[in-house]
C-alpha cells in the first residue's frame, strides 16, 4: 500500500504551475486597473468636470472588479488543492 502522505506531496513542476498562475493573475489585475483608469480619463476628457469624477470612479469601480477575480480564482485553486 501507498503511504497517504506520498499522494498529497507536490511535483515540481506543478510549483512552477503554480507560481505562474498566480503572476498571471497579478498581470490580470495590471490590465483591468489599467483599462479601467484609461476608460475613465477618456469619460473625462468626453465630459469634463471638475473633480475628474469618471475617472475615480472607473478606477476604484476596476479596483474592485480586480479583487473580484483575484478571491474567485484563490479561492478555486485552494479548492482544487483540498480535495
Amino acid at each position: 500500500m501507498t503511504d497517504p502522505k506520498e499522494s498529497k506531496k507536490r511535483k515540481p513542476s506543478s510549483k512552477i504551475n503554480d507560481y505562474a498562475r498566480f503572476t498571471g493573475i497579478g498581470f490580470q489585475m495590471i490590465a483591468i486597473i489599467g483599462l479601467g483608469s484609461y476608460g475613465g480619463v477618456k469619460l473625462d476628457e468626453s465630459y469634463p468636470n471638475d473633480y475628474s469624477l469618471w475617472t475615480i470612479v472607473c478606477s476604484l469601480a476596476s479596483v474592485g472588479i480586480a479583487m473580484y477575480f483575484v478571491v474567485k480564482q484563490v479561492t478555486d485553486f485552494s479548492n482544487r488543492n483540498n480535495e
